[in-house]
C-alpha cells in the first residue's frame, strides 16, 4: 500500500513539474523584456554636465548641473490594438543624467509586436496623495525620490534642471545659476494648475518592437532638452532664472512635453 501511495506521489510530481515546463516553453504564453533607453540632448549634442555650453530659442548660452526626471506609468500598444499597461505599482522610473544605469528601463512584458509606447513624464495625482508609508523604492522622499520631493508642498518634481548662464542679471551671491523644479498636479485640498504630461510614441515610423523568446528589444528616445525652452512659450533664462511652483511653470510643462522624440528600435 505504502508503495503505491509514493508511486502515485512521484506520478503526480512528474505531471505537475512536466506542465509547468510545457507551460514556461509555450511560445503562446512566453514572455520577454522591452527596454526603454533614453538620450538626452541638446539639439545635436549630447547633454553633458562638464561645462558644455547650449544655447536655447531665445540666443542664450548656458550649461547644465543637474538634469533629472520622473517616467512612470508606462503602456505599450500592440499591431493588433490590444494594450498591455504595465502595473502601476513597478511603473515608476527617475531617469538622472548623472547615473548612466537610469536611463535605461528594462520591462517584462508579454510576447508580441509593438507599435508605440506611452509613458507619463511626472507622478499622477493618486500616488502623490498616498500616505507616505505607500510611498516606497523610487517614490520615497527619504530614499530613492531624495531631492525630487516637496515636503512642505506634499508634492513630486516631475522634472528638475540646474546650471548657469550668462545671460541672468548679476545677483548678490554672483552665481548666475537658474533653477527649475518644475511639479504639481492639480491640487488636493486647493487647485494648482497640473503639469502631469503623457507622452506617446508612434514605434511603427522606425520599425515595431519584437518582444518574444530571444527577442529583447531596445526602444531608444531622445530627450531634447531645448524644447523646454520654446514651444508653447519662449523661456528666457535672463527674465526667468528660478521656476518652481507658480503659474509660470505651466509653459515649462507645456514645452516639455514635446521634449521626447523616438531614435530607433533595436529589435536585438
Amino acid at each position: 500500500m505504502k508503495s503505491f501511495i509514493l508511486f502515485t506521489t512521484f506520478l503526480f510530481l512528474l505531471v505537475s513539474c512536466n506542465r509547468k515546463m510545457a507551460a514556461g516553453n509555450n511560445p503562446e504564453t512566453a514572455s520577454s523584456t522591452l527596454t526603454l533607453r533614453f538620450e538626452n540632448s541638446a539639439g545635436n549634442q549630447r547633454v553633458a554636465m562638464n561645462g558644455d555650453r547650449y544655447t536655447n530659442a531665445t540666443g542664450e548660452a548656458f550649461s547644465v548641473t543637474l538634469l533629472q526626471y520622473f517616467i512612470s506609468n508606462i503602456s505599450l500598444k500592440k499591431t493588433d490594438g490590444s494594450v498591455i499597461t504595465l502595473p502601476q505599482d513597478s511603473s515608476y522610473f527617475l531617469v538622472k543624467e548623472s547615473v548612466p544605469e537610469s536611463k535605461q528601463i528594462t520591462l517584462t512584458v508579454p510576447k508580441g509586436n509593438y507599435a508605440s509606447v506611452s509613458f507619463m513624464l511626472g507622478i499622477d495625482s493618486l500616488r502623490n496623495t498616498k500616505p507616505l508609508a505607500e510611498r516606497t523604492g523610487i517614490l520615497d522622499p527619504a530614499g530613492g525620490a531624495e531631492g525630487m520631493y516637496w515636503g512642505w508642498n506634499s508634492g513630486y518634481i516631475f522634472f528638475k534642471m540646474e546650471g548657469h548662464s550668462a545671460a541672468i542679471p548679476d545677483n548678490k551671491a554672483g552665481t548666475k545659476k537658474f533653477r527649475y523644479h518644475i511639479g504639481l498636479y492639480g491640487g488636493m485640498n486647493s487647485p494648482t494648475v497640473n503639469n502631469i504630461k503623457t507622452i506617446t510614441l508612434d514605434l511603427k515610423d522606425k520599425q515595431v518592437a519584437k518582444a518574444g523568446p530571444g527577442k529583447k528589444p531596445v526602444v531608444i528616445i531622445n530627450t531634447n532638452i531645448l524644447q523646454m525652452f520654446t514651444g508653447t512659450e519662449n523661456i528666457s533664462i535672463a527674465k526667468n532664472p528660478v521656476v518652481m511652483v507658480s503659474p509660470f511653470s505651466k509653459y515649462i510643462a507645456d514645452n516639455y512635453a514635446s521634449m521626447f522624440s523616438l531614435v530607433a528600435v533595436d529589435n536585438q
